[in-house]
């Protein structure tokens, strides 16, 4: 079974996350897209704003129509810096004969060098960049064990990101369509992202 691991905050998910699962199973012949939300990415110095169950219960309600998406608290219950390779060794002792892909947006595939572990990392699981117009992919910046391991496929232009979302909802201004119905409800009832008056 060919397995895309999309890891993230998702603080909140949002379509832009979904779409980008969508086309890398699709593109790449995958069989499921397992939605791992990071209990604190080791690349972003803040911490998630929703707390790791309200975050977990986000994308359960944006995927639970898709009988290809499936999330997974291993990081959440893990707890500390959610490093790749741990995740990975981990869901590999958990679901052997499973091949695992990475998922990553254009704009973190630069960062690959950095992640922790990576040259080990690399050895046990491939990359997935994807790509929006007007953010190509600049292979040339990569070691070539990440390069020989990268597959890039393309997806539409979706000028949505969490932290827009966030801002948004702050300032009292509407989210709706940004993220899924299910989502939408869950963070407009528990008054998620909201200044403190």
């Amino acid at each position: 079974m060919k397995v895309g691991i999309m890891g993230g905050t998702f603080d909140p998910i949002h379509y832009g996350h979904l779409l980008a699962a969508e086309r890398a199973r699709e593109s790449c012949g995958l069989d499921e897209i397992w939605f791992i939300p990071s209990f604190q990415p080791p690349l972003k110095e803040n911490d998630p704003n929703a707390d790791v169950n309200a975050r977990l219960e986000m994308v359960y309600r944006a995927i639970d129509f898709q009988p290809h998406f499936r999330a997974m608290d291993i990081e959440l219950e893990r707890g500390g810096t959610s490093y790749s390779i741990d995740t990975v060794q981990a869901l590999q002792e958990l679901y052997p004969g499973r091949a695992f892909s990475y998922i990553i947006g254009s704009d973190r595939v630069n960062d690959l060098p950095q992640w922790h572990r990576i040259q080990e990392l690399a050895e046990i699981v491939s990359f997935i960049g994807v790509e929006r117009p007007g953010e190509s992919i600049d292979v040339s910046l990569l070691p070539s064990y990440i390069v020989d391991r990268l597959t890039v496929v393309g997806m539409p232009l979706v000028d949505i990101s969490s932290t827009e979302i966030r801002q948004r909802q702050a300032d009292k201004r509407s989210i709706r369509f940004m993220v899924p119905e299910k989502v939408y409800s869950f963070i407009r009832r528990n008054s998620l992202y909201e200044k403190p008056e």
